[in-house]
């Protein structure tokens, strides 16, 4: 995973149970960080997953 937003604008980020939010991944596009998502709800986890932009970073 790259912390460079320009390259992988697309984060995953999951709240568990106690309302900690950690970022699971970073994605090139919008449709790969979806299928993450997607895939790790499909767990059946308590877990909530979503995905967002990246803030864009300034120089």
């Amino acid at each position: 995973m790259n912390d460079n937003g320009d390259r992988l604008p697309w984060l995953v980020v999951r709240q568990d149970d106690n309302g900690n939010r950690y970022r699971v991944g970073a994605y090139a596009t919008r449709a790969e960080a979806q299928q993450r998502a997607d895939q790790l709800e499909s767990h059946g986890h308590k877990q909530l997953y979503w995905i967002e932009q990246a803030a864009a970073k300034q120089q």
